[in-house]
């Protein structure tokens, strides 16, 4: 009885963070999938495919829960695209372009100056105060979170040069995520908009800009490639998109639906513990320092839960 009431509360009293937990895992898996395809795949390139594939999911869901069309309002549906423009064609091509240069543990260490920049960005612009307990919780989280995956990975081949580019790539992926979910609370706090058609319509602004870019940079970004992806690359960008678009995407549009910017980011922020878990699992040796620093996050998340 007492685990079904502890149960009941947190999904009914904490949709919000529950759904940014989801989204944060749902993007470990995806963001593992993404290291080894961006092995063969441009940023740009992975990009537009996995929000092709994600609108078309979206549409397919709307059309088979016969949901009706919810009218929103021009100024609204312009912010709505550009949160994607900015947060998705621009944050999430940068964050693979991190991934190929750093790989996917030290990329993902880039996404934990997010949550303090959503804060401050949503506290300038929508006037979100947050408590001390808050900020506490963000800060614990975030160095929990950095302690992980600043650890030197062994074996590691990246060079210099790749570091600092990957870094660079890494903090416009934090500025532009930060801002474009920001863009996308305001709009979900005034709006009686569904989470669902909100990721539609950012999907939909991100998607239009990449398919200019690509159109326009394909030389550029991809000359030596004219084939198509194989059915197994085919089904890997699936995979991906599905897991850590359309399913995760909903997720974080729904958190930011219920929970303040900056708490929500500071939750989707928990990527990296996530990332280690599967790599414990895939047979990666964790240290003392990787544990503790999982430990340390996971008293962060509790402030952030426990004191909302």
């Amino acid at each position: 009885m007492f685990l079904r009431n502890l149960l009941n509360f947190w999904i009914t009293d904490l949709p919000g963070e529950l759904a940014a937990l989801g989204a944060a895992c749902l993007w470990a898996i995806a963001t593992i999938i993404y290291g080894r395809l961006g092995r063969d795949y441009p940023p740009l390139e992975l990009n537009l495919l996995k929000g092709v594939i994600a609108i078309a999911l979206i549409i397919l869901t709307l059309f088979l829960s016969n949901e009706q069309l919810q009218t929103l309002d021009f100024s609204s549906c312009v912010l709505l695209m550009l949160s994607g423009v900015v947060g998705i064609a621009l944050g999430d091509t940068a964050n693979f372009a991190a991934i190929n240069c750093l790989g996917p543990r030290r990329a993902i260490l880039m996404e934990t100056s997010a949550p303090p920049l959503v804060a401050i960005i949503a506290l300038i612009f929508l006037q979100e105060k947050l408590t001390i307990t808050d900020w506490c919780g963000i800060f614990v989280t975030v160095i929990g979170i950095a302690w992980v995956v600043t650890e030197q990975v062994p074996n590691s081949t990246v060079k210099q040069e790749q570091l600092f580019k990957g870094i660079g790539f890494g903090f416009l992926a934090a500025i532009a995520q930060a801002t474009g979910a920001v863009i996308s609370r305001a709009v979900l706090t005034q709006t009686t908009i569904s989470p669902l058609f909100s990721a539609f319509w950012r999907l939909s602004g991100g998607v239009i800009i990449l398919l200019l870019f690509t159109g326009l940079f394909r030389r550029k970004f991809s000359p030596q490639r004219t084939s198509l992806p194989s059915k197994k690359a085919l089904g890997a960008i699936f995979l991906a998109a599905f897991i850590g678009t359309y399913l995760a995407i909903w997720l974080q549009q729904t958190a930011f639906k219920f929970t303040t910017a900056g708490i929500a980011q500071t939750l989707l922020a928990t990527s990296p513990l996530f990332v280690l878990m599967i790599v414990v699992w895939m047979g990666e040796v964790v240290s003392l320092r990787a544990i503790a620093g999982v430990l340390v996050a996971i008293g962060g998340v509790a402030l952030l839960l426990g004191f909302n």
